[in-house]
């Protein structure tokens, strides 16, 4: 068995892969929460755990001694290179990219090999353009829609506002709805612009993934929704 882990800001994402490679499990928690938790869901007969974090130093150390606990024999975390798999870094200081993007270029230029988009819709929305020689262009980071919702109600005075209810960009009607539909324009306005700038380049695949990233996906109505694009990232940068 070999079980593979993404550590987001928000959310710690694992599956389960059986010895033909084909996923037996998977699930989702919060990043707050325990780790002692997940081993309840996890298969006692780990071999080898491939990880991605982009947690603190002290959260990755106290996951690599539990899953040493649970029997664990092989566990590699990956971290972003200066090239890899096809990939080549754009930045000078390849280990300040998050290993989230890069795990997800990885993994889009394996099912590509094209110039292609790579938009990862989590805390943060992050995009990033690899050309056709897999050489990455450059990207942008933006906040996600629960950052977006969160900056503003807890930077401005008596601002409440009720739990989202479905995505609606139409403005609102009182100061809940407005906060609630801000957070959702600016969102769709991302998705908008983004379209008009992959009009204008030579871009043959857009790749989209995170929590947010299917309604992203269907919003901008192009490209693929790939849930798992960080997970797939993991086999190529820790075996190539």
């Amino acid at each position: 068995m070999i079980l593979e882990i993404d550590v987001g800001n928000s959310f710690l994402k694992w599956r389960v892969l059986d010895a033909a490679g084909q996923v037996s499990g998977r699930g989702r928690v919060s990043s707050r929460q325990g780790l002692a938790p997940l081993f309840e869901q996890w298969p006692h007969d780990l071999q080898r755990v491939r990880v991605g974090s982009v947690a603190s130093a002290e959260f990755d150390a106290t996951l690599r001694s539990l899953l040493q606990q649970a029997g664990a024999t092989e566990i590699a975390f990956a971290a972003t290179q200066r090239a890899g798999a096809g990939v080549t870094n754009s930045y000078a200081e390849p280990e300040r990219m998050g290993v989230d993007r890069w795990l997800a270029m990885l993994a889009a230029w394996a099912r590509c090999k094209t110039a292609c988009c790579i938009v990862d819709c989590g805390s943060a929305i992050t995009i990033d353009f690899l050309d056709a020689q897999g050489v990455h262009q450059g990207g942008y980071i933006l906040p996600g829609m629960r950052l977006l919702r969160e900056a503003l109600l807890g930077n401005t005075a008596r601002v409440f506002a009720a739990e989202a209810d479905g995505f609606d960009p139409e403005p609102g009607r009182d100061t809940s709805s407005a906060v609630l539909h801000g957070a959702d324009f600016m969102f769709d306005a991302i998705q908008s612009g983004l379209g008009r700038r992959l009009d204008a380049l030579a871009v043959d695949a857009l790749f989209v993934t995170g929590g947010d990233g299917e309604l992203f996906q269907r919003l901008i109505g192009r490209g693929e929704w790939v849930p798992d694009l960080v997970l797939d990232g993991l086999r190529l940068a820790l075996e190539s």
